[in-house]
């Protein structure tokens, strides 16, 4: 009896990764690799534009869009075609962007225009844009769909804006370099990552105080190699799993105590990370090994890492 309910507890925990296949931006490649999520294997390549960094889901999860920084556009792939069906806007040097909740708009950092550009996605044209500070990267939008915070590396603030008005709701330091922004589940928190500083500050959405720092350290890497880049938050909002760059390693993180519970050695230069959708497996993109990092976060260990292409930088999971 507990051989067969230990195949059929097997069986559905394969189906359920099955159902899953993760996707990875490669910006040297000008690819996107396509990963089977059950048998954790290579499966495809879809070739887009030059750079592709920043992605994401559309709402209804068919489409997936991609940020070509070189070729200033967006790129829309038909997840079930594999193939790119389509191109918006985006103005110069997109780096990351956010799909609003509503499903209708792409809000993006272009880097080079130190510009928050607004795309509706329907009439494939920007609608609007928001000045912010210099260097624009991570983007992210609050679950009830009414701010998006950019972080701008040079001038080392998050700025907040209205996503109706888009207009400026206000500027908040940060330590040096901040690359990633996250919302918590519930919107009560913003988390922003601090590259050259190593630290995630977290702010009070609704009072923008900062409530919070996490200084990451690693036992036998000098300070100045540990690097936060990106951020992913489960979905009971639990836990933070942030990317360490140059350290070679994914920290999680207990969102109520800010305590770092464990580190996971993945590839060379985790640069972003994404969670399973039953919430047991993370997975990195590893830019400078040029490969992914699948983390069993049940069991506590890196199970495998899959070459993927050259410069993997965003990771997408989807259907």
């Amino acid at each position: 009896m507990q051989v067969l309910i230990a195949l059929v507890l097997s069986m559905l925990m394969a189906r359920s990764a099955s159902a899953e296949t993760i996707y990875v931006s490669n910006e040297q490649d000008n690819t996107v690799a396509v990963v089977d999520g059950a048998t954790m294997t290579l499966q495809d390549t879809i070739e887009v534009g030059r750079r592709p960094r920043g992605m994401a889901l559309s709402i209804d999860k068919k489409t997936l869009f991609v940020a070509e920084g070189d070729d200033n556009r967006i790129d829309m792939i038909d997840l079930a075609r594999r193939q790119v069906v389509g191109r918006l806007p985006s103005g110069a040097d997109p780096e990351f962007f956010v799909v609003h909740p509503d499903g209708k708009r792409l809000f993006v950092a272009n880097e080079n225009d130190n510009l928050v550009s607004v795309v509706d996605i329907a009439a494939a044209k920007v609608v609007g844009t928001v000045d912010v500070g210099v260097e624009p990267e991570g983007i992210a939008v609050s679950p009830d769909g009414r701010t998006v915070a950019c972080t701008s590396e040079t001038t080392s603030m998050v700025h907040l804006i209205d996503a109706a008005t888009l207009e400026l709701i206000d500027n908040l330091l940060i330590d040096t370099r901040p690359r990633a922004a996250a919302f918590s589940p519930d919107g009560k928190q913003l988390w922003v990552s601090s590259e050259i500083r190593g630290t995630a500050t977290v702010f009070d959405a609704a009072t923008r105080a900062q409530t919070g720092k996490i200084e990451f350290e690693v036992p036998g890497i000098r300070r100045e190699g540990v690097q936060a880049v990106g951020i992913v938050m489960s979905r009971d909002g639990a836990n933070a799993y942030v990317a360490l760059g140059p350290a070679n390693r994914i920290a999680e993180v207990d969102t109520k105590t800010l305590a770092v519970r464990r580190l996971y050695l993945v590839g060379q230069r985790p640069w972003h990370v994404a969670l399973s959708d039953d919430q047991k497996r993370l997975i990195s993109a590893n830019g400078n090994s040029g490969d992914i990092s699948f983390i069993d976060l049940e069991n506590q260990e890196v199970v495998k890492s899959l070459p993927v292409g050259r410069g993997p930088w965003s990771v997408v999971i989807g259907p």
